[in-house]
């Protein structure tokens, strides 16, 4: 598999970073399916292992949207009854010719199912074994469920974030299930395989949300080990305390974004909104006056005058753009962030010289491409697998 080139790149011929990689994913919902997404796009070879049926998920209920998802795009599909001895066996020897597996199932059920790391380490002693959970395989809470609010909540991250003047605010679930988790899930198997091309030995990777989360607060934590962050919300440098880090509502009702914590960019927002620069702005007595200066001003024009004025101004002020107007902002379109004209699936991050800016292929059925993939892993295709792919129509 070759990498997809963006036509605002210089042409390359090399492979994509990941070409020759061989990932099986155990079907799952939230991390797992976008680090998949993401080991995908940078080119590896991403095999998922469904269910009969298909993996149930708290989106199921949306009518279309198992057929659209992107987080299940670009792989190929099987679908393995794993509750069965033959469908356990097609799976420890799809592990034993992969060189990464990555699943999300509560500690102790792979083991249970008979594909934990110590079965699928007797076939393949240098498969990187990747466990994905919330809680992590060990500790009080191993066992317990949960979702991206409860790891964010318990980590204090979740206690940071929302306005002084009110309750905690859900950042989406971008910080723990995918900042927090899919993204060291990533990082923890590509380091281990990098180790085990070396070695030959594999390795069991633990990726639990609440270290992940945990770890990219490291900044904080270290602010208040130093006394120099409080607990509470909209208090902080970085948490809408400073009138000049903070976001303007504009005249009609959208909003501006400020995040002028430098004097010189502080000094250039004023002269933009034509307004005095006070002499006192770090002064936490003025903050409330010079909030509601800005507040005002802010109001007069609407979010496009002030696009507009801002633009090729270095003051750190930025439209706040709904998700469909990010797709057609002019920046994100020329950088080939949205591999498409109106696309509403990313390019993958990051970028190298050779970058896949193309989307991957739309979600698979399960079952799919049953025949296909173990024709070309070597592995004879079980029972229930040939009805599956008969019923799906093989390779799609």
């Amino acid at each position: 598999m070759m990498c997809m080139r963006r036509e605002t790149q210089p042409e390359t011929s090399g492979p994509c970073p990941l070409d020759g990689v061989r990932v099986l994913e155990l079907g799952g919902i939230g991390p797992v399916p976008f680090c998949g997404l993401l080991l995908t796009q940078l080119g590896a070879d991403v095999v998922r292992v469904d269910r009969p049926g298909g993996v149930p998920s708290p989106l199921t209920s949306l009518a279309g949207f198992a057929e659209a998802d992107p987080l299940a795009a670009g792989r190929r599909s099987v679908e393995v009854d794993l509750k069965s001895s033959s469908g356990v066996q097609t799976v420890v020897a799809l592990a034993s010719r992969a060189d990464i597996l990555i699943e999300g199932w509560r500690p102790g059920v792979a083991e249970r199912l008979g594909v934990g790391p110590a079965a699928c380490h007797e076939a393949n002693p240098a498969l990187v074994y990747g466990r994905m959970t919330g809680w992590g395989q060990s500790g009080p809470l191993s066992a317990s469920a949960g979702h991206d609010i409860n790891y964010v909540a318990l980590t204090g991250l979740l206690s940071a974030i929302g306005p002084a003047d009110g309750g905690p605010v859900v950042p989406l679930n971008l910080l723990g299930d995918f900042g927090g988790g899919a993204m060291y899930l990533a990082v923890g198997v590509l380091a281990a395989l990098h180790r085990a091309r070396r070695t030959g030995r594999g390795d069991v990777v633990d990726a639990a949300i609440v270290d992940g989360v945990s770890h990219l607060s490291t900044m904080v934590h270290g602010l208040a080990a130093a006394g120099f962050w409080q607990e509470g919300r909209g208090r902080n440098v970085v948490d809408g305390s400073l009138p000049y880090y903070t976001v303007y509502e504009t005249a009609d009702g959208k909003h501006m974004a400020v995040g002028a914590l430098e004097q010189r960019f502080f000094e250039e927002m004023c002269r933009v909104l034509e307004i005095e620069v006070p002499p006192n702005r770090e002064d936490p007595q003025m903050h409330s006056e010079l909030r509601e200066r800005l507040a005002r001003r802010f109001r007069e024009r609407s979010q496009a005058e002030w696009e507009r004025l801002f633009s090729g101004v270095d003051a750190c002020v930025s439209p706040v753009r709904s998700l469909v107007e990010a797709r057609r902002d002019s920046h994100l379109r020329a950088r080939g962030v949205f591999a498409q004209p109106g696309a509403a699936v990313p390019a993958a991050a990051p970028r190298f010289s050779c970058s896949m800016a193309q989307p991957v292929a739309a979600p698979p059925r399960p079952g799919q491409h049953q025949t296909e993939v173990f024709q070309e892993w070597g592995v004879a295709v079980p029972e229930a697998g040939r009805g599956a792919a008969e019923h799906s129509g093989g390779k799609g």
